[in-house]
């Protein structure tokens, strides 16, 4: 039972982190209708951002304040340059345009860092275990825990008790309505858009310690974010912390159960899930 329970403990980690992953795409989606393929690349380049960090000397903390930033503002400016031109076309024209960004971003990774995964140290405060009797556990992997969930409290407050999340509430509903209220739409989509991206970049940061960092991590991401997103329901919060903390926790304990299964029981519990309810478990209809 110690063995399920420590899986346990590790699903939720590891589904935070898928949060982190899927609450920027499934809040891009709800507001702008935009399906993007570039989102698992913000997350490959949190966590070699991380690294480069680390290399040259500098410490973790200084890596999850800063890395967040410079993807933000990455995708800030991207949204502007590239993806606002193609908004109003078909969804075949969002996939090709963020496929193709998503591709040069790992080239470019591979170009830099090389075809070869990076190891990333987790910080020293943080190493060892913490013991409660028999019960053994990594400190990070705790850390990793309690920070996602104040962090998926603050998103939460950001969404549900600001003006901007007012104003993404409403978009998501109508942008006409919003730009009759004297908002600027674009100015919005902006924000949203980088937020997204900043939030993939602290998955990034946090799984870098983890599982390391590699040129080929954001395609894996951008299948487990999308499977959160339809499993929870597009465009919800709520529903891409409960998807992830469900895929993350149904990978752990299959990963006991069933190790060379446990990255095809998430896409079979995402079936599952959508067999019950088509629209996802706090997805709405229409």
């Amino acid at each position: 039972m110690s063995i399920y329970l420590l899986q346990i403990i590790n699903g939720i980690g590891i589904g935070m982190l898928y949060f982190l992953l899927a609450v920027g795409l499934s809040i891009v989606f709800g507001l702008l209708r935009f399906v993007n393929f570039a989102h698992g690349s913000f997350y490959l380049l949190g966590a070699y951002g991380t690294y480069q960090i680390m290399q040259w000397g500098l410490n973790f903390w200084l890596a999850l304040l800063l890395v967040p930033l410079a993807v933000g503002a990455l995708g800030w400016v991207t949204e502007k340059l590239v993806l606002r031109h193609v908004y109003a076309k078909p969804h075949e024209f969002h996939i090709l345009v963020t496929l193709g960004l998503a591709l040069v971003i790992q080239e470019l990774v591979i170009v830099q860092w090389g075809a070869l995964g990076e190891n990333v140290p987790p910080p020293e405060l943080l190493q060892g275990v913490v013991m409660w009797g028999d019960f053994i556990y990594p400190k990070y992997r705790l850390f990793v825990i309690g920070f996602t969930a104040v962090l998926a409290a603050l998103l939460w407050w950001v969404l549900e008790g600001t003006r901007l999340g007012s104003a993404v509430r409403a978009g998501s509903e109508s942008t006409e309505m919003v730009s009759l209220l004297g908002i600027n739409v674009f100015r919005i989509f902006s924000l949203v858009f980088a937020l997204g991206a900043a939030t993939a970049a602290i998955a990034g940061v946090l799984a870098a310690p983890i599982r390391g960092a590699e040129p080929f991590m954001g395609i894996e991401a951008l299948g487990v974010a999308f499977v959160v997103v339809v499993v929870g329901g597009m465009g919800s919060f709520g529903g891409a912390l409960v998807g992830g903390l469900l895929i993350g926790i149904v990978q752990s304990l299959m990963s006991t159960i069933w190790p060379s299964g446990a990255h095809l029981m998430i896409y079979v519990a995402m079936v599952a899930v959508l067999l019950l309810r088509p629209h996802g478990l706090l997805g709405r209809r229409g």
